[in-house]
């Protein structure tokens, strides 16, 4: 790696220290926590309460989401493959997974690149 990278920047490149579920875990803010569950349930189809809506971020000691913990593509090839993100990873550029992501959050790459 050319730079240390900023903890609070997750496996695939965002970045924790913006994310609302990491801010209402800090802030024990469930007005938030519910906003959160919403948005992300619609967002992943899926139905998701407002009490696992707990994070202090990916690559950080503590509580994590569980879509993060246990259903993160990435998160799980990062760790597989002995990364702290993906831009440890000749294949960044070129990753599917990675690249999906990106079409919504196209600035992963520049926190990866540390930029």
């Amino acid at each position: 790696m050319r730079f240390e990278m900023k903890l609070l920047i997750a496996c695939c490149g965002l970045d924790c220290e913006k994310c609302e579920a990491r801010i209402a875990t800090l802030d024990d803010d469930d007005r938030l926590r519910e906003k959160v569950a919403k948005e992300w349930g619609e967002m992943n189809q899926m139905e998701l309460q407002p009490e696992w809506i707990n994070c202090l971020g990916c690559r950080t000691e503590g509580c994590k989401t569980f879509y993060c913990s246990d259903m993160c593509k990435i998160r799980k090839c990062v760790m597989q493959k002995g990364y702290n993100t993906c831009g440890d990873c000749s294949e960044m550029q070129t990753c599917g997974i990675l690249g999906e992501l990106a079409t919504n959050a196209p600035e992963v790459y520049a926190n990866l690149n540390g930029e």
